[in-house]
């Protein structure tokens, strides 16, 4: 896909992958700066391997040409239950924002999850990232419960979820 950048003018490809063992450095980092900014660091780089090793977990990457190689300009990982997905994590660069990464990612595995049977995707998102909550909204997600103290006793989240059944109605 190609975005254009309102900035510069210029179109951007946007490449969409599954994730490498050799990407979990950089989401971790991804993770750490733009998702637990302010918190403990728990999706560490073993740990974001583990999800990519991981059957279950599906690990999507945007990326983009930058210098002479690739940049991840985005990440999303959703595991698989039984009969429910849950969103782990999703972040996009800021120098990548507004550009529909985020929504394509999101979709993309959501659509995984209707493929593996999901009938439904949850997801948790901090009370205060409105963009995100506008972005969760704008996708069909509702807010199921408020979850005070979620996030190490420090920060409150909202626990959101999404039918998938519903479309297929």
């Amino acid at each position: 896909m190609l975005y254009r950048n309102r900035m510069e003018h210029l179109e951007v490809p946007i490449i969409h992958r599954s994730g490498r063992v050799a990407d979990a450095p950089i989401i971790a980092r991804m993770a750490r700066d733009y998702i637990e900014d302010g918190l403990r660091w728990t999706w560490r780089p073993r740990r974001i391997q583990r999800a990519l090793l991981d059957r279950k977990t599906t690990v999507l990457v945007a990326e983009t040409p930058r210098g002479p190689g690739m940049e991840i300009a985005g990440f999303g990982i959703m595991r698989f239950g039984i009969e429910e997905a849950h969103l782990s994590l999703l972040a996009v660069r800021p120098s990548y924002r507004r550009r529909r990464i985020a929504r394509n990612l999101l979709e993309r595995l959501e659509s995984s999850a209707r493929v593996a049977g999901m009938g439904e995707v949850q997801l948790e998102v901090r009370t205060g990232n409105d963009a995100a909550l506008e972005l969760y909204r704008q996708l069909g997600y509702r807010e199921v419960r408020h979850l005070p103290g979620y996030y190490g006793g420090r920060e409150s989240a909202l626990r959101m979820t999404r039918d998938l059944t519903a479309e297929a109605r």
